[in-house]
């Protein structure tokens, strides 16, 4: 009969589920590729682009003057921290697919692309219906460049390299292509549910 040793069961936790082979955590752990980009909101500037080529653009001052919204959710990094109730306030992707008048009837998916040369994509069904936002403020405060400020892309259901931070461009595709961590072995869609941390 074999002996069962107490120090190998799992560790419980009390709280709600996290995703497979995720941990909690309270801080806010920072990890790049590369250097910070420090933009500054006079020079930001933010594109929403067509397949063909066509789009808007924002300066600050007109992002913000869009309709803003505050959301409080859990997020999931693909490192295998998650932190929860985390809110932010920003700009739904629907108010800005509405404000360009985007004519979606080709649109399967979006690419991100972020100040610093970022890329990474997302099908357009994960970032409409309220499913996403264009995020300034984290917790009551002007988001800090280390996590992406001036404005990052939020996707909180899919892990966190899909909410590309320092984000300055949405272009609309026709089809689906990889985004800069895709292309090199992560997944292309990357839900923490099912654990699609790789390709």
């Amino acid at each position: 009969m074999g002996v069962i040793n107490s120090r190998f069961r799992g560790k419980r936790r009390d709280g709600p589920p996290l995703p497979p082979g995720q941990y909690l955590t309270t801080d806010f752990p920072v990890l790049a590729t590369g250097a910070t980009p420090r933009v500054v909101t006079d020079r930001w500037s933010f594109s929403l682009t067509t397949p063909d080529g066509q789009g808007h653009r924002w300066t600050w001052p007109e992002f913000i003057a869009l309709p803003q919204q505050k959301i409080v959710v859990d997020i999931h990094c693909v490192t295998r921290w998650s932190k929860l109730g985390t809110a932010w306030t920003g700009v739904s992707i629907d108010t800005l697919l509405d404000a360009a008048g985007a004519d979606l009837s080709s649109v399967s998916h979006v690419m991100a692309h972020a100040y610093g040369g970022y890329t990474t994509n997302v099908p357009l069904a994960d970032l409409v219906d309220g499913k996403a936002m264009i995020a300034h403020t984290f917790d009551g405060k002007p988001l800090h460049p280390e996590h992406g400020g001036p404005a990052r892309l939020l996707v909180p259901h899919l892990y966190f390299w899909k909410s590309a931070k320092w984000v300055n461009e949405l272009h609309l595709l026709t089809q689906d292509e990889p985004g800069f961590w895709e292309a090199n072995g992560y997944h292309m869609y990357g839900d923490p549910w099912q654990e699609q941390r790789y390709a």
